[in-house]
């Protein structure tokens, strides 16, 4: 056990401290947006995201990746705040952790074997867009120094890294870059633009909801569906810096974790939150490896603002907004571009279906759920696809059926004999297809039927031990010959 926990904290201290104070600045403007997206005060978003990363850092199961306030989830939670406000947001957290805490016990991660590739391509692209699209506010009317500042920073994060690696270089660039500004007093759009920062710690309370069936059925479809969309990027996000790692996680275990975290969060006061994965990049990106650069991620955030406030609130937008346009280009995968023309024709509209459907509605969980679901319908066209071969031999009618016979094939399966035969022996040979379910099996007695009104006798041949399985469970006529 000891050596368990000097491996996930201790074996990397250095790199994992900087990449979680480069992560802490980073949150900042994060957190704000996000509570200013879902109506609340900036507050809640910054305590959120204190709260999710530190105890995610000890109960979750993706070391260096990071959890906290999102956009994804923001957006679900503004009618929510709008009509009953912040203390029924906080009772929905606490729910959302519930119900993410039991799809963790219940091992929901299991699910993730049934998202295809084109899928995690379109999911990783379309959150590369996302986070290159939140940054074009910062390039619409502002003063012409922004884009100097955003240059610098891109120069910076670009160019150190090749001959400097002792210090991440987004934090070199943050400190640079808002030393320069507040020395020449520059007209910048500043993290203070974004919100009022309170220079306080969470503090632990109950939210003041009626403890009533009807609290429960106002929040409970708010939090089954934070719940989804949250192990939803968190799993797909995990999934991505296992990729980034080359290790693995227990996804069952961040399902876990992330209820928890979300449990905790809502009695201090923070709104529901899940993984980024903008944040988690740079903090791999950063060297950050195990989950002390999660933990300091969160506590560096609180001294931010509660001990450096006013310098915070000071840091421009600009180079921010040039290390998130650095992430953004990083976690693109640039090899889709030789996917879409390599790969099988239904898998490129798969990806391209998937990031279309993220970027117009600004929900992951939408393009990923449409992705899974067009990619399911057309695996199904595919193995749909049904052979009935006839060959006469003597008195004999030989049908050699070949593919997978369930309720998609079933009545192309029909329509392949030509019934008009009379009085013959008709041998269905089923050595080359699989019966799948009882839509197979009545498809096969309406068959067997069409072919007894021109009294013929029917035989069928070559089943394997399930599809018998299968037909002696289900079949209406037993008088024919297997």
């Amino acid at each position: 056990m000891l050596e368990s926990i000097q491996k996930q904290w201790f074996s990397n201290v250095r790199a994992d401290i900087l990449a979680g104070i480069v992560v802490a600045l980073a949150l900042i403007p994060e957190a704000l947006a996000f509570s200013i997206l879902a109506g609340v005060d900036p507050m809640v978003g910054l305590y959120a995201s204190f709260s999710i990363a530190v105890i995610i850092s000890f109960v979750g199961g993706r070391p260096a990746m990071i959890s906290a306030a999102t956009g994804s989830m923001a957006l679900l939670m503004g009618p929510l705040v709008k009509e009953h406000g912040l203390n029924y947001l906080l009772a929905a957290t606490i729910l959302t952790g519930v119900i993410q805490v039991l799809f963790g016990i219940f091992k929901i991660a299991k699910l993730m074997k049934f998202i295809p590739r084109a899928v995690m391509i379109g999911f990783v692209n379309s959150l590369s867009i996302l986070i290159f699209m939140a940054q074009v506010p910062n390039f619409i009317h502002v003063p012409n120094m922004t884009y100097v500042f955003i240059g610098i920073t891109l120069l910076i994060v670009y160019i150190v890294p090749r001959f400097f690696k002792a210090i991440p270089a987004p934090l070199i660039a943050i400190v640079i870059v808002t030393a320069i500004a507040m020395n020449t007093h520059m007209d910048l759009r500043t993290v203070g633009d974004l919100g009022e920062i309170t220079k306080s710690l969470p503090n632990f309370f109950i939210p003041d909801v009626p403890f009533s069936f009807e609290t429960l059925k106002i929040i409970f479809p708010y939090s089954f569906a934070l719940a989804i969309v949250g192990l939803l990027e968190s799993l797909l996000t995990a999934s991505i810096i296992d990729d980034m790692t080359k290790t693995d996680s227990n996804k069952n275990k961040e399902a876990r974790g992330q209820g928890i975290a979300n449990i905790v969060n809502g009695f201090f006061g923070g709104m529901a939150g899940c993984a980024m994965i903008g944040q988690s990049v740079i903090n791999v990106s950063s060297g950050g490896r195990n989950r002390l650069s999660t933990f300091v991620a969160g506590i560096f955030l609180m001294f931010l603002i509660v001990v450096l406030g006013d310098l915070v609130v000071q840091i421009p937008m600009s180079v921010l907004a040039g290390i998130m346009i650095m992430v953004s280009i990083g976690t693109f995968d640039w090899s889709s571009f030789s996917y879409i023309r390599k790969a099988p024709k239904m898998d490129a509209i798969v990806m391209l279906v998937t990031v279309v459907i993220v970027i117009a509605t600004h929900d992951l969980s939408k393009g990923v759920f449409a992705g899974v679901i067009l990619s399911a319908l057309f695996f199904v066209a595919k193995i749909s696809r049904l052979q009935v071969k006839e060959q006469q031999v003597n008195e004999e009618i030989i049908c050699i059926v070949k593919g997978q016979l369930f309720f998609a094939s079933s009545d192309r399966f029909i329509d392949s004999f030509h019934y008009n035969v009379e009085h013959k022996e008709v041998i269905i040979d089923f050595s080359n297809a699989q019966i799948w379910d009882d839509s197979a099996v009545l498809a096969i007695d309406k068959v067997i039927q069409k072919f007894h009104v021109y009294g013929n006798t029917v035989t069928l041949r070559g089943l394997s031990s399930s599809s018998q399985k299968m037909m002696d469970r289900f079949a209406i006529h037993n008088n024919l010959k297997v």
